[in-house]
């Protein structure tokens, strides 16, 4: 049985996703976040006994093997997996056998500002870093990180990497009720989001049981925090969607609606009736509007 290769599930954001668990015995990360779905642990600086990249890398061809039709391999932990002390030359391996995957990684984003990390995420193909305040009165509240985390650090850790970064760079940010839940709030991380320039914004609430109690907001508060977000394609991730009846716009609505901001394909499935998704298709033909990919998510958007 794999000890580090978890088998594929559809991942709301990024397909279909084969994980791999650099920390797969304990939680190890430099973050308690009162959301984690993992037991709460005392924060560490380093993944303490990893798995060595020989073992990793063997699970991964097999695993391979049996799952072909995957769309990503994900590295993450039981906690940061940038942690992992041998992570620039997992990556390096890892590049050897994926072929025409895509390799992601789902990082707290704490240490981008280091430049070893930097060096090993180089080598990703997409990068999903967190960020969920710019406050950091509130960043320490919600997401508890060890006292080595400095947020302005990873702030501007965040805007070198981006700078140097090829690929495709997602910044996360995890909506707590009373926490960081306001139109202020927003319009910070939304200063932040314009230095950094990531290809793409994910807005997400709690959807599993947390370690701590605290509460998600609705997604109706996600759908209002996202229009604060400005000039960045924007995905509210949702495990279920709201059941809202689809809207009849015209083609003059749509183009506003693209202005506001880029929709995404399930956006578009959810916002639009069928007659005017049929009107979608006609501007888009007509050049009027153009899809763009953001990390294994299309967008449509204004030319």
């Amino acid at each position: 049985m794999a000890k580090f290769i978890s088998p594929p599930i559809l991942s709301r954001r990024f397909g279909r996703s084969l994980g791999i668990d650099l920390s797969p015995d304990e939680k190890q990360c430099n973050f308690d976040c009162l959301y984690c779905e993992l037991r709460g642990a005392k924060t560490v600086e380093i993944i303490q006994n990893p798995p060595s990249v020989e073992g990793v890398i063997k699970e991964l061809a097999e695993a391979l093997r049996k799952f072909p039709d995957i769309d990503v391999i994900t590295l993450t932990a039981n906690g940061e997996p940038t942690l992992y002390p041998h992570l620039k030359e997992l990556v390096g391996e890892i590049n050897k056998l994926k072929g025409g995957k895509k390799l992601l990684i789902l990082s707290n984003g704490s240490r981008i500002y280091d430049k070893n990390v930097q060096e090993a995420l180089l080598g990703i193909d997409i990068v999903k870093l967190s960020l969920d305040s710019a406050v950091p009165n509130t960043f320490k509240k919600l997401d508890r990180p060890h006292k080595s985390v400095n947020l302005e650090q990873m702030i501007e850790g965040m805007r070198e990497f981006s700078g140097v970064f090829k690929n495709e760079l997602v910044l996360e940010i995890l909506v707590v009720e009373n926490f960081n839940d306001t139109r202020d709030d927003f319009i910070l991380l939304n200063a932040i989001i314009n230095l950094v320039k990531p290809a793409r914004v994910d807005i997400s609430t709690i959807d599993r049981p947390s370690a701590y109690k605290v509460k998600a907001v609705s997604y109706d508060t996600l759908e209002i925090l996202s229009r604060e977000i400005k000039n960045t394609p924007t995905l509210i991730a949702k495990r279920e969607e709201g059941g809202k009846s689809a809207s009849n716009l015209s083609e003059e609505e749509i183009l506003r609606l693209l202005k506001m901001r880029p929709q995404s394909e399930r956006d578009v499935q959810n916002l639009l009736d069928d007659e005017s998704q049929k009107r979608l298709e006609r501007l888009l033909e007509e050049g009027k509007i153009t899809k763009i990919s953001a990390a294994n998510v299309l967008f449509y958007k204004l030319c």
